[in-house]
């Protein structure tokens, strides 16, 4: 199995398709995650980037803005139609929304598979916030009704939405593992869904805990004979990204985080033989210490 390695779009709009095409490859990634434009001309030039590059491409739907179900069912599959005419390696989709029925999202899922049988391209759905995947136990429910939904495991949501590094909901995120095929490797943590800069010692433990469960999809995915499986570095800008205060300077450049975790990953999952060296264990104390009583 090849893993392969995709830039985020998200943080580098500033910068023209062909800039930001050399510099993806420059820096080692094998493709790129990105909407795809409507317009004609921007369609052309980020199309003949990629291809110019030797970038594949992975197409992005986060446009889930509408309020009204009907009409937001319509432009989701406008918007997935859209999406597949330009052939991308697959779809990562924001599917549904938080506040929508489990019906209702349900039904964005079977559009979502009418469109993969139709066009041929696999749409992965996104664990996401204020979507229809936006917390581990309510995956749980949607894996429990739909065998053949298939996911983008980007935990670090689920992390800032219980409050937790998922400690208490094992089981929910080993069926989430069986489901990925496709990673965000961010890391979130019990406050947010991105650490301030992973390579930070202050953030190992979520680090080391979004590790295990990264191991989890890779050796699943191999074990399985997948041919594939593919690494999105999807660390954000500000204000994912932490800021100065008074400055809305970030702290730390998206673009090193994004680059480090690239090399950290392609590394660590080098071999076809890889073997975790981390157990997914996380020490969490029963009871919070009182630091100023122990002085």
């Amino acid at each position: 199995m090849i893993i392969q390695f995709f830039c985020p779009r998200w943080g580098s709009e500033a910068l023209s398709w062909p800039v930001f095409c050399r510099q993806a490859k420059a820096a080692g990634y094998d493709g790129v995650e990105a909407e795809i434009p409507f317009l004609e001309a921007e369609r052309a030039e980020m199309l003949d980037a990629l291809a110019g590059s030797g970038l594949l491409m992975i197409g992005q739907y986060y446009q889930s803005f509408e309020r009204d179900f009907d009409q937001h069912a319509r432009q989701y599959e406008h918007y997935l139609t859209h999406l597949a005419s330009a052939r991308p390696l697959f779809i990562n989709a924001q599917t549904g929304k938080d506040y929508f029925t489990p019906e209702q999202n349900s039904i964005l899922f079977g559009i979502a598979a009418d469109r993969e049988a139709a066009t041929g391209i696999p749409i992965y759905h996104e664990t996401h916030r204020n979507k229809a995947l936006f917390a581990a136990h309510v995956a749980r429910h949607y894996f429990d009704r739909l065998p053949a939904l298939k996911i983008t495991a980007d935990f670090s949501h689920w992390c800032c939405v219980s409050e937790s590094l998922l400690e208490q909901q094992p089981e929910a995120v080993a069926l989430a593992c069986e489901r990925a095929y496709h990673i965000h490797s961010r890391v979130g943590h019990p406050q947010g869904p991105q650490v301030s800069d992973p390579r930070l010692p202050e953030w190992k433990q979520a680090l080391d805990t979004h590790l295990s469960w990264w191991d989890a999809i890779v050796v699943r995915r191999r074990a399985e004979g997948a041919e594939r499986l593919t690494i999105n570095t999807e660390f954000g800008p500000a204000p994912y990204l932490p800021t100065i205060p008074f400055t809305n300077m970030p702290i730390a450049s998206q673009w090193d985080i994004n680059v480090s975790m690239l090399h950290l990953l392609k590394q660590r999952y080098a071999t076809e033989t890889y073997v975790p060296t981390y157990n997914g264990e996380v020490d969490v104390e029963d009871e919070p210490r009182n630091l100023m009583e122990e002085d």
